[in-house]
């Protein structure tokens, strides 16, 4: 079976899908299906029996592993008429999308605040942080996406950031406003001073890359002066995204602007590649939901 999941996953990457933590989970059910002498195509007993080891485990993660298991059982099936292709949501749903938290005008200062008053005094740490997490309160980029930024990235005379190396791995050119522009200048006079050698934009105390565990461990210890709203004791890195996109979305409705065209704006923007994922922040704050439920009940046969 390892075999065949090595050359299953040659053939979807070589279409262009990283498939890195897919791709760990597969190698392991392949190992564990050598291990048992499992013989044969894929069975329905196995997949089970392999998503479900984790005994302790939430079902959303065995989900994501049977998950895994059908993306690969199709594939088998093409050559192992005998396989099974485990059913769809057989152990619960495999992502569940979780409420975003919003983030006020005021707790993003709070946050801010908080970065630049981070240990050691007088390093470079509090102005890495302070200016990553603007960044992506102005912006709404991806965390991995900005930690992946390289000095050429960013063109400080033009204005933009060039994201290269996305989740889809398309291309995108983000503006910047002028204020942004300029807290990246000052940000990188400081890192160039002490690592005028380093290719990343972020660094660390080192010089070296930022690490996205490193900084999400940070960040927990900085939310924890924001209280949390909802269903969630602490807000996420990513609710940066979620807040930007739907502050954006609110200044188009109260400008009286046509939302649908301007979605397809903020898709590209954003780096979707559905729109669907885009009408999601529709219901992020009760002022779009509203408006969403408006056009939809306008545009439904019933109405």
């Amino acid at each position: 079976m390892l075999t065949c999941v090595r050359r299953y996953l040659a053939y979807r990457r070589s279409l262009g899908y990283a498939l890195r933590a897919e791709g760990q989970l597969l190698l392991d059910f392949g190992r564990y299906a050598d291990r048992i002498g499992h013989r044969g195509g894929l069975t329905l007993k196995l997949a089970l029996e392999w998503a479900r080891l984790p005994t302790q485990a939430d079902p959303g993660y065995w989900a994501r592993r049977l998950q895994a298991v059908r993306c690969l059982a199709k594939y088998i099936a093409l050559f192992e008429p005998q396989t099974v292709v485990p059913p769809t949501h057989l152990v619960g749903r495999a992502f569940i999308r979780r409420v975003p938290h919003i983030y006020s005008t005021e707790e993003l200062a709070h946050l801010l605040g908080a970065a630049l008053s981070l240990p050691p005094s007088g390093s470079l740490r509090p102005h890495t942080q302070f200016t990553l997490i603007g960044l992506l309160a102005c912006t709404g980029m991806r965390v991995g996406e900005a930690l992946r930024l390289n000095v050429d990235d960013v063109d400080l005379q033009a204005g933009t950031i060039t994201v290269w190396r996305s989740k889809l791995h398309e291309v995108r050119v983000l503006p910047l406003h002028a204020t942004t522009v300029k807290q990246l200048a000052r940000y990188h006079r400081q890192r160039c001073a002490l690592f005028p050698e380093a290719k990343a934009f972020f660094v660390s105390e080192r010089g070296t890359s930022l690490r996205i565990v490193t900084v999400e461990d940070t960040f927990r210890r900085l939310v924890t002066i924001i209280k949390g709203r909802g269903s969630r004791l602490h807000p996420r890195l990513t609710d940066l995204r979620h807040t930007f996109s739907c502050r954006v979305l609110l200044r188009w409705r109260r400008r009286q602007q046509d939302l649908d065209h301007h979605l397809l704006l903020l898709m590209h923007y954003l780096g979707h590649s559905k729109i669907r994922d885009t009408y999601w922040y529709l219901t992020g704050v009760p002022e779009l939901f509203r408006q969403a439920a408006t056009t939809f009940e306008s545009r439904s046969p019933l109405g």
